[in-house]
This record gives structure tokens, C-alpha cells and sequence, in this order.
């Protein structure tokens, strides 16, 4: 068996040295290229600019700049980029404003390194990453959300709202009830990358930039009820 494509790409952001270090070192040893860290919010924006991981593991207790703006910073220059919240805080208010700022994991630092080497490599397919417990109260949120008549993201009514193929709407549906996109592609007997670009046609139609904002829009629409 041939080796997968190329080592994922992280970038390691976290004020503390040892414990940055040991991350950086925990990742490198289970074949991660790690690219860049950073012991700041400042050098992280800058640093992931120039290094362009696909993963950003991203601790939120960061000085000169909180972790929720770096995050916001780089998911803006750089769409395609995952971001992996690993924080010592499991405080809801935390979880859900990392999210808002374009994460798309959330781990404990009480995760064991088997947890987060796995949570490192979901994230950079994809997968929404939570420890557990967590990702039914980010789904709770935007259940919560989608209930406020709030301004929509376009900024007015959209009468000719995009169509999307009944499988697109049907893998809509499943990644607003949770699934990861290998259950998915097991629930519908297809293969993880027609999943993936099932996922990029949708997300393009919609001209949203994330699977939270994709789930956020499902949910809105009652999908995740069917």
C-alpha cells in the first residue's frame, strides 16, 4: 500500500514552551509535518500566513491577541485552513465563541495524545471535532440561533435561493444530524471524497465557508429533524 498524499501540515500555537514543544514533538513523531509554532497571538497570524498549515492547533489563553481573534484572522486570509481549539478552559461560553470564530474542533487538554493525534487528523478532512459532551451543545447553539429571526448572512432575502441535487440535500441532512463524513459515506454506500465534494458543491452554492456554517443552514431549514 502506497503512502496517503502528503503529511498533513500543522501549526502548534500555545504560550507555554514545554507544553507547545511536546505537542509539536507528539505530532512530528506520528509522521505530522509540523510547519510552524508560535507563543503568541501576534506571531501566530503572522507565522501561519507565511507557514500555511492545513491544521492549526490553537490554544485560546494567548497573549498579545486572544486565540478566538487569531482564529477569526487566519480563517479569513485563508479559507481553507482547519482550526483545532486545544484549551484547558470547558467552559460553554469558550466552546461556543471558538466556534463562532471559524473553528471547527474543540479538544480538552486533558485529552490523551491518541485523542488528538485522531483529533488533528479529522480536522484536517473536515470532520467537526469535539470532545464529548461538546458537540451537542454547539449543535444546541445553533438550534437556538436558527429560532432568532436574526439578519442573514447575505445581508437581505434571497428569492432565488440556490438549488442543490437531492444528493447534496440528503448529504446536507446527515452532516446536520452529526455525522462524520466516513459515516456518511458508509450511511449512503459512496466513497469519503465524493462525500468531500458533495460537501465543497454545497458549500460553494450556498456561498458559505465551513461545515459549522453548513450545519447552521441546515438546521435553519429543519434538515436534521427529517
Amino acid at each position: 500500500m502506497s503512502r496517503q498524499q502528503d503529511p498533513i501540515r500543522v501549526m502548534v500555537v500555545d504560550d507555554h514552551p514545554m507544553w507547545r514543544d511536546a505537542v509539536a514533538r507528539d505530532l512530528a513523531e506520528a509522521g505530522l509535518d509540523v510547519v510552524a509554532t508560535a507563543g503568541d497571538g501576534e506571531q501566530a497570524v503572522r507565522r501561519a500566513k507565511a507557514a500555511v498549515p492545513d491544521v492549526l492547533v490553537l490554544d485560546l489563553n494567548l497573549p498579545a491577541k486572544p486565540g478566538v481573534q487569531v482564529c477569526k484572522e487566519v480563517v479569513a486570509a485563508n479559507p481553507a485552513l482547519r482550526v483545532l481549539v486545544l484549551s484547558a478552559s470547558g467552559e460553554h461560553a469558550d466552546v461556543l465563541e471558538a466556534v463562532k470564530s471559524g473553528a471547527t474542533g474543540y479538544l480538552l487538554k486533558s485529552a490523551s495524545t491518541e485523542e488528538l493525534l485522531d483529533a488533528v487528523r479529522r480536522t484536517a478532512i473536515g470532520d467537526p471535532v469535539f470532545t464529548p459532551g461538546l458537540a451537542g451543545l454547539v449543535l444546541g447553539e445553533y438550534r437556538r440561533l436558527a429560532s432568532d429571526p436574526g439578519p442573514t448572512a447575505g445581508g437581505g432575502d434571497e428569492p432565488n435561493a440556490p438549488r442543490l441535487t437531492d444528493r447534496e440535500t440528503e448529504v446536507l441532512r446527515l452532516v446536520a444530524k452529526g455525522l462524520s463524513y466516513k459515516q456518511i459515506a458508509e450511511r449512503l454506500v459512496i466513497s469519503h471524497r465524493t462525500v468531500q465534494n458533495h460537501v465543497q458543491n454545497t458549500l460553494g452554492k450556498l456561498q458559505l465557508h465551513n461545515r459549522v456554517e453548513l450545519v447552521r443552514y441546515a438546521i435553519e431549514r429543519g434538515l436534521d429533524d427529517e
